[in-house]
Parts: structure tokens; C-alpha cells; sequence
């Protein structure tokens, strides 16, 4: 009996395992939000790396984060590198293109899992606002295959991209 339960179980387990391998090899996470803004104010909110920062919801997430920006302050190789808390983690987001309809970031987290993914902001204007869009996208390896069948992690992030647009909107409309 005990021995048929742990072959059931070690099963179940396999066929886990397999539809997490199965899992695509890339995912990707975005939210949009309409802001009564022109797309250069905007872009200016996200494009200067301290600026940036006085909305992220991620640096908010953290009172005590230490944070260190490197090369210029806003544009292509404008960088921040931050240690934070659990909700946090430690890596490094830089600005890899700017133009004034998007900014183009790399997001390499080294805790709490290694991680190199792009972070894209679209600005679309729409008549006297603009159509801002949070997008994320990057490999998914196995172990965040099988995270994500305990997790919705397009849920998680999503969440915290629009507390970010709701900021930026604040921030913005001001």
C-alpha cells in the first residue's frame, strides 16, 4: 500500500515537472494606463534615472533600499544598481535606448533569482493624453517554469506595474 501511495505521488510529481517543462521558453508581463500628459513630459519622468526612481514602485517598496546611479543621469547608459529588501532584491536596471516614444531598459536582478530580462516603456499619444505601456519580457528557465504553476507571476508583476502607472499618473497630472 505505502508503496503504491509513493509511486502515485512520485508520478504525480513527474507529470509536474513535465508540464512545466513544457511551459513556453520566454514570457512576458505588461500593463497600460491612460495619462492626461504629453508623451515628453512623460518620457522625461522615465527616461532621468532619479527621476525615474521617485515613482518605481519597486524603490518605494523599500524605505531603506541602497541604491548607487552610474553614467549619465537620463538616457542610453543612465544606471542604477540597488540592494532592497525581500520584495526588492539586488541587481541593476540601465537605459539601453531612449527615444521619445520608448525607453528601453535591462533589468538584471541577482537576488532573490537570477534574472536578465528587457523592460520596455511605449508612450502612444491619444488625443489629449497618452496610452503609457509597462512591458517586461525576457527567458523563462525551468525553475521559473515551475514557479509560475504555484505562482502567477503576470499577476504579481502585473501588479506592480500598475501601482507604478498609477504613480507615474500622479506624478504626471500633477
Amino acid at each position: 500500500m505505502i508503496k503504491t501511495i509513493a509511486l502515485v505521488v512520485l508520478a504525480a510529481i513527474g507529470v509536474l515537472l513535465a508540464f512545466a517543462a513544457a511551459q513556453p521558453d520566454t514570457f512576458k508581463v505588461q500593463r497600460s494606463a491612460s495619462i492626461k500628459a504629453p508623451p515628453d513630459k512623460l518620457h522625461g519622468l522615465i527616461n532621468d534615472m532619479k527621476v525615474f526612481n521617485t515613482w518605481n514602485p519597486y524603490n518605494l517598496k523599500d524605505p531603506n533600499i541602497k541604491g548607487e546611479y552610474q553614467g549619465p543621469q537620463a538616457g542610453p547608459g543612465a544606471a542604477y544598481h540597488f540592494t532592497g529588501n525581500k520584495d526588492v532584491g539586488k541587481g541593476s536596471v540601465t537605459i539601453t535606448d531612449s527615444a521619445p516614444s520608448k525607453v528601453t531598459m535591462k533589468l538584471d536582478m541577482i537576488e532573490p533569482f537570477e534574472g536578465h530580462n528587457v523592460v520596455e516603456f511605449i508612450l502612444a499619444p491619444k488625443g489629449d493624453s497618452t496610452e503609457v505601456t509597462w512591458a517586461m519580457h525576457g527567458p523563462s528557465p525551468y525553475i521559473g517554469k515551475v514557479m509560475g504553476l504555484v505562482f502567477n507571476m503576470d499577476s504579481m508583476i502585473g501588479r506592480d506595474f500598475e501601482a507604478g502607472l498609477a504613480n507615474l499618473k500622479a506624478k504626471a497630472e500633477r
